[in-house]
C-alpha cells in the first residue's frame, strides 16, 4: 500500500514495529483499541498478544485489506477516530490504547483521550507515536518553552513517560521530523468536577499571554468572574510578578480554587 499524504500516513518499518510493541507491553488479558492501524504492522503484532483488539482506520482501502489478515478476535472499523464514540467500548471493561497518530491531528486525539479518561476509569493507558516536539510538550516542566496548555491538561489527568525515540528512517516515507513513543497512564483528574470548566478557561486565558506577569495575564479572566487578579493570586499564595509559564500544577489548582464563586 502507498501512504496517502491527505491522511498524514507514514508506515512503520518492521524492525521498529517490534520495538514499539515491546514498549507497549501488551498482555494476554488486555483489550486494545488501535488508532490508525494503516497496513497493520502494529495491529497484527498486537492481535497475536492480546484478548481482543479494535482498530479504527479512516482509509477504507487499508481497512479492507487489513480486515482479511486479522484473527477473529480483532475487529477493524472504518472511520475517523475523532468522530468515534468510545463510550460503549469503555463500558465493556478495561481498555488500553495504541497508535501511530497522524501528526496533523495528534493534539485533538490526545484531548479526546483525556476527556474519555475523565468519563471512565476503564481507560487504563495510551501508548502512542507522536512528533517529537509534541512528546516534548507532554513531558515539559514549568519554566521551559515547551510547557503549556497541553502539558497542564495532560498532567492533571495522566502520568506521562517517554518510552522510545524513532528517527525519520523508521517510517516509509520518512517524515521531516523525529518521532517519539509516549505512554500516558490515566488517573483520576486532580481537578474537581465542579472546577473543571473554570480551570480550563483560566489556563487557556493565561497561556495566551504566557510572557506577561500573572497580575496582567489573569486579569481578563478573573474580572469576568468579578474577582480582582491580585486578590486571587494573594489567596493562592502566588507572587503576582511571576509568569504563567512558571506555574506548577499545584499552583494552578490553588489559583483555580481561589477563583471559585464563594457560597
Amino acid at each position: 500500500m502507498t501512504p496517502r499524504r491527505r491522511f498524514g500516513q507514514h508506515f512503520l518499518a518492521p524492525a521498529w514495529a517490534d520495538k514499539v510493541v515491546t514498549a507497549i507491553a501488551p498482555q494476554p488479558a488486555d483489550r486494545f483499541l488501535e488508532i490508525g492501524p494503516g497496513p497493520g504492522i502494529l495491529t497484527i503484532r498486537l492481535a497475536q498478544r492480546t484478548r481482543s483488539l479494535l482498530a479504527i482506520e479512516i482509509d477504507r482501502d487499508l481497512a479492507a485489506t487489513l480486515r482479511q489478515q486479522l484473527p477473529r478476535h480483532a475487529l477493524i472499523v472504518e472511520g475517523d477516530f475523532l468522530d468515534f464514540d468510545l463510550t460503549p467500548v469503555l463500558a465493556d471493561g478495561p481498555l488500553r490504547i495504541a497508535g501511530n497518530l497522524p501528526y496533523n491531528i495528534s493534539s485533538p486525539i490526545l484531548f479526546k483521550l483525556l476527556a474519555a479518561a475523565r468519563q471512565s476509569a476503564n481507560l487504563i493507558d495510551a501508548t502512542v507515536m507522536l512528533q517529537r516536539e509534541v512528546a516534548d510538550r507532554l513531558v515539559a516542566v514549568p519554566g521551559t518553552k515547551d510547557y503549556g496548555v497541553l502539558t497542564i491538561f495532560t498532567g492533571v489527568q495522566a502520568d506521562v513517560q517517554r518510552v522510545l525515540t524513532l528517527p525519520p528512517g523508521a517510517f516509509r516515507p520518512p517524515p521531516q521530523v523525529n518521532s517519539a513513543v509516549v505512554r500516558m497512564t490515566f488517573k483520576p483528574s486532580r481537578v474537581p468536577a465542579e472546577t473543571a470548566s473554570l480551570f480550563e478557561k483560566m489556563v487557556r486565558g493565561m497561556f495566551m499571554q504566557r510572557r506577561k506577569t500573572l497580575s496582567n495575564a489573569l486579569r481578563p479572566f478573573s474580572e469576568s468572574l468579578g474577582v480582582q487578579a491580585p486578590a486571587a493570586l494573594a489567596a493562592a499564595g502566588i507572587d503576582p510578578m511571576r509568569r504563567p509559564e512558571t506555574l506548577t500544577l499545584d499552583d494552578l489548582l490553588r489559583l483555580a480554587e481561589s477563583l471559585k464563586p464563594k457560597a
